[in-house]
């Protein structure tokens, strides 16, 4: 269903469209349903031009005659007995709108019509390819029906009965075979083929009424290429049943080829002219008055008839205005193109002798298009005017028009013309973001928490067996005392090995505090272990634990020599060590800021630069500078 809503939006030119939607608001306003069937249905299926329109409604179509006129159509015939109407709507438009309807032939040619369903409609049809619709009902808008499987014929590109006595019946449907046949390129199906040969043999033609005799010859000159379908009647033999004295041989060819030349030419700028008219003098040029004249009074629609004789008098009133101050500039021209009647275009394009008509046509055909090219899309988003905004589409044909008038050649002056049109800049974007507050527990810098954090197993186990305790690596030194310079220089003491987190120091540095009180009254002892892995701040929070640093003042432990330690150290194990490039300083730093005055730290800060750790170096070095300092 959505594939035949495409097709009606698109395939369908706007003013088929138009009539369309007319003949939906009449019939909903009469409570009818409306179908669209026969050779539009195929023609849009197969891909072929849509031509004209066949519509039916479930109801008798002849009392929409009077509204069917309010909605701007004109009528130019009807066939009461088929229950049919024949209409002509703006833009050329031709459509026959009928009642849904089943047939019986008591006699061949002789049909009796009763009203019916959509369905019982199709099957009365001629071939299947005819014998489809498409609702154009609200609620069912584009659904196909196609109860004869004629998608399939289509596709096959074959003309089938509907039913097996079907040229018996109706005899005109055999003239409607071979006229498809040329228009399509299409052929029978075998079957069709050989009841269309024993038709001819057997001269069902000859109980053709008198309407469709008229109507399949009007239909001749309604075809987009009549001289080929006129040969092919009359190679088939039917010209003789419709009207002898209309034959190829006294059509003006040449003129008919020029004709469809300027057809098509319209049709690509958007302008589709009906050419029945024009082709019924060049199809009859040599044919004589009288037969002329014949030929009109059997055409079964007689509103045809009036459009021949009115085409040369609207053309020439067209070509008036055309040539004229209203016309003069091409944008002018251009909008009178596309308003003016598209019969009497074409045959002015076609006849006129006016050097400025023709100037005219020139550039319509070649030139004036082209400004369609040169909109300028890009500098429109630039200024912010995009589709989406009311009037989009009226601004580009203004565009179009100034373009095509040569109004606007630079970038300059298109952006001054769009300038109006232009909205204004959105305000910039609010962002609603949280401010940042600043963490209680902010991090320092990395410089400053770097420590000296050493683990040396074979200290450690040295360091146990003698029962000392823990003491930082750099113990603070009282600022009166010159001791501190001579106590505990950098280069005696082993190199520390930095691998260990502080955590697990200070979870190993915790030591009774009997220990801890006994090793401060005499000397600070250090730990090969929490010398190796505690930082500052963790060994002076095990030298203050339950109040040992209060009974031993900070000149014995600024006095301590580190001679005896050392040597514990260096007899039970050499010290294994690798430096993390952490100097004494920067441990200093770190233990003077948490947990001493900055003036105990000092002395540790000189030992730090005077003495920077040496890799690898024996503990036994260290006993033998200590004892001479002390001397």
């Amino acid at each position: 269903m959505a594939d035949y809503i495409y097709l009606l939006e698109n395939r369908l030119s706007q003013a088929q469209r138009n009539s369309l939607l007319a003949v939906r608001e009449v019939a909903r306003a009469k409570g009818l349903t409306v179908f669209l069937v026969g050779g539009a249905v195929r023609d849009m299926t197969s891909g072929s031009p849509v031509r004209d329109l066949d519509v039916v409604v479930q109801g008798n179509a002849l009392k929409l005659k009077k509204d069917l006129e309010k909605a701007h159509a004109v009528i130019t015939g009807e066939n009461e007995a088929g229950q049919a109407l024949f209409v002509r709507f703006p833009g050329g438009v031709r459509m026959e709108i009928g009642s849904t309807l089943t047939v019986t032939y008591p006699k061949p040619g002789k049909p009796l019509v009763k009203a019916a369903t959509i369905l019982d409609d199709l099957r009365r049809r001629d071939f299947t390819a005819n014998a489809m619709a498409l609702s154009l009902n609200d609620g069912s808008y584009g659904l196909l029906m196609d109860p004869l499987n004629g998608v399939a014929d289509i596709e096959n590109r074959e003309l089938r009965l509907v039913s097996n006595y079907g040229f018996i019946e109706d005899p005109v449907r055999m003239i409607r075979a071979a006229r498809l046949m040329a228009r399509l390129s299409w052929q029978m199906d075998e079957k069709t083929q050989t009841r269309y040969e024993a038709g001819k043999q057997e001269g069902y033609i000859s109980a053709m009424g008198e309407f469709h005799r008229g109507y399949e010859t009007e239909e001749i000159f309604h075809e987009e290429d009549p001289l080929r379908v006129l040969r092919k009647l009359e190679a088939e033999g039917w010209m003789k049943n419709l009207f002898p004295a209309l034959s190829s041989t006294k059509a003006n060819v040449t003129e008919l080829e020029k004709l469809r030349d300027v057809q098509s030419q319209l049709q690509i700028q958007g302008i589709y002219p009906e050419t029945a008219a024009a082709n019924f003098p060049y199809l009859t040029a040599k044919m004589a008055p009288k037969e002329v004249t014949a030929l009109k009074k059997s055409f079964a629609r007689q509103g045809f008839v009036h459009e021949i004789e009115a085409l040369e008098d609207e053309a020439k009133a067209f070509a008036a205005e055309f040539s004229g101050k209203g016309a003069s500039s091409p944008s002018h021209a251009w909008k009178l193109l596309h308003s003016a009647k598209p019969e009497s275009i074409l045959w002015v394009a076609h006849t006129s002798k006016n050097a400025g008509i023709q100037n005219k046509f020139k550039g319509f055909f070649t030139e004036w298009a082209h400004a369609k090219q040169k909109l300028p899309y890009a500098l429109m988003q630039e200024m912010r005017i995009v589709p989406d905004l009311p009037g989009y589409g009226e601004l580009l044909d203004k565009l179009f028009f100034e373009l095509m008038d040569g109004k606007l050649g630079t970038v300059e002056e298109m952006k001054a013309y769009l300038e109006p049109y232009s909205p204004p800049a959105p305000p910039p974007p609010v962002h609603l973001r949280r401010p940042r507050v600043a963490k209680k527990d902010a991090k320092p810098a990395k410089s400053r928490k770097k420590a000296a954090v050493v683990d040396t197993n074979g200290e450690a186990e040295a360091v146990a067996g003698a029962g000392t305790n823990v003491v930082p690596a750099s113990a603070p030194a009282p600022a009166k005392g010159g001791v501190a310079k001579n106590s505990v220089p950098m280069k005696s003491t082993a190199p520390l090995k930095v691998v260990a987190p502080v955590k697990t120091v200070a979870r190993k540095t915790e030591e009774p505090a009997k220990k801890s009180a006994a090793v401060s009254k005499t000397t600070v002892p250090v730990k090969g272990k929490s010398v190796a892995k505690a930082p500052a701040k963790v060994a002076a929070k095990s030298v203050g634990a339950k109040g040992a640093a209060k009974k031993a003042p900070m000149k014995t432990t600024s006095k301590a020599p580190v001679k005896k330690v050392v040597k514990a150290v260096a007899k039970k194990a050499p010290v294994k060590t690798v430096s993390k490039k952490v100097p004494g300083k920067a441990a200093a730093k770190a233990s003077v800021k948490k947990h001493a005055p900055a003036k105990k730290a000092a002395p540790a800060k000189k030992a730090a630069v005077k003495h920077p750790p040496a890799k690898k170096a024996p503990a036994k070095k260290a006993v033998k500078t200590a004892p001479k300092k002390r001397r």
